[in-house]
Order: structure tokens, then sequence, then C-alpha cells
């Protein structure tokens, strides 16, 4: 029963943190559906790969404090051991929560560099997606509250 209680808990925790994590310019926050976006044409100058750091919440680090904490604090003979390694195995879970949530939320992009119609320059960084971006493509530049992405210009 513990150790299924552990394994529930840890699962929840990986899943929290996963579903947060994509800036991908193939999904769109459910917030900018049916708003009006500003579009601009342009053209790709450069393409590199980065890659974006992943976040530290607190989520990673409180979800794995509690799990730690629990797990921890089954262990123990006396009450006052299981409170002692209770917050031991707590601490270290959220030390390990928080590594998680980073590395999880981590994630390839590539930062594109667009000369728009009128001469401007912009440089956009976004997670990859499905489309490869290469010097010389016509693209788009969508704006939407703020939020920039780049995709392949309609022919």
């Amino acid at each position: 029963m513990k150790q299924m209680m552990k394994n529930s808990l840890l699962a929840l925790s990986v899943s929290l943190l996963v579903a947060c994590a994509s800036s991908s310019p193939d999904v769109i926050q459910r917030g900018d559906t049916q708003r009006l976006s500003q579009v601009q044409d342009g053209v790709v100058l450069s393409v590199r790969n980065v890659v974006v750091d992943g976040s530290q919440s607190g989520v990673g680090a409180a979800v794995g404090g509690v799990t730690g904490a629990v797990a921890g604090a089954t262990r123990g003979g006396s009450s006052a051991e299981s409170n002692v390694i209770g917050l031991l195995v707590g601490v270290a879970g959220a030390v390990a929560g928080n590594t998680i949530e980073r590395m999880a939320t981590r994630e390839d992009a590539v930062e594109v560099l667009v000369q728009l119609k009128g001469g401007e320059r912009r440089a956009v960084v976004q997670a990859k997606g499905e489309q490869t971006l290469q010097p010389g493509d016509a693209v788009i530049l969508v704006t939407t509250g703020g939020k920039v992405r780049i995709a392949k210009a309609p022919r």
C-alpha cells in the first residue's frame, strides 16, 4: 500500500511538470484563440539552434517535498524518528522535484532572424515545431497578445 502511494505521487508529480512544458509554435494557448492577430511578411535571414532553460516555478519543489515527506514519514519506527526521516526525505524530495521540473520544462528551440518587407529586422526565439525554417524562406510573423510566432508564408 505504501509503495503504491509513493508510485502514484511520483507519477502525478512528473505529469504536472510535463503538462506545463511546451512553447511550440504549433500549440496555440486557449486564451489566444478567437483573437485578431497582426501578421507581417518577411524573409528568414538566419536560424540558429538554442536551448530554452527550464522553469523553476516552485511546483516541482513543492510536489517533491510533499512526496518525499509522506514517503519518509511512513518509514520510521517511533513518531519522533518518523518525523525526522520525513523532514530529511522531504528536503531531498524538494531538491529532486526542483531539478525534475527544470529538466522537464527545458526545450530545444530556434532563434530566427527575419527581415520584414519594410527593411526592419526582428529576432524571435520559439520552440522547434513541425516546420523547418531555412534562410531565404518567406515567412509570416503572427503577433497575438504580445506573443510572436513565425510560420512559413502561405503560397
